[in-house]
């Protein structure tokens, strides 16, 4: 039975200066994500859809060259709108992250609400599946929205509890029903 596997992009290089699309994989997450693409979990997957962002795209081109696996790119798979805010530190961006969850419905200080960005999140991975025809399909995303999915698809009212413990981490679903089997879980 297909799977979809959501992926959120492993860790990155930290730079203020540097727009946080930007943003790259550092060493780290460049050799977890080699590691998941050696992996059984991805061994079935035929389709990658990922996000525009470049640490997305990274995670996405890592996972796709040992099987020359094709990449689709939708910028709707793209994380929460956080420009307004550009670059927080790390005390202020979970601060910041914590209100986009605790309140859904309000935009934390001009980000994207966490609302229409499920919504955004849910119509694309709905399209998307909807296209796909054979084996598993992997959409390489980004902590929040995929969160965000997963609370949509799984029932649940959107809340933090159910975000990724750190980047780099993947749940799986049935691709027919779209029903997640797990939890976040770390790539490698």
């Amino acid at each position: 039975m297909p799977r979809l596997l959501v992926i959120s992009h492993a860790e990155v290089i930290v730079d203020p200066d540097v727009p946080v699309t930007n943003w790259g994989l550092n060493a780290i997450g460049r050799h977890r994500a080699a590691r998941f693409a050696a992996s059984d979990q991805v061994r079935h997957v035929t389709h990658i859809w990922a996000s525009f962002e470049t640490k997305a795209r990274e995670t996405a081109d890592i996972l796709a060259k040992p099987r020359d696996i094709p990449i689709s790119f939708d910028v709707r798979l793209g994380e929460n709108d956080r420009s307004a805010t550009g670059f927080l530190p790390p005390p202020s961006f979970e601060t910041a992250a914590n209100a986009f969850f605790a309140d859904p419905e309000t935009s934390y200080e001009g980000w994207e609400t966490a609302l229409d960005a499920q919504s955004r999140i849910v119509g694309a991975v709905s399209e998307i599946t909807r296209q796909h025809s054979g084996g598993d399909l992997a959409i390489v995303t980004h902590g929040a929205v995929g969160t965000l999915l997963y609370c949509n698809l799984k029932g649940l009212a959107i809340d933090r509890a159910h975000d990724q413990p750190g980047q780099g981490h993947y749940w799986t679903a049935d691709l027919k029903s779209l029903c997640p089997d797990h939890g976040w879980k770390a790539i490698a």
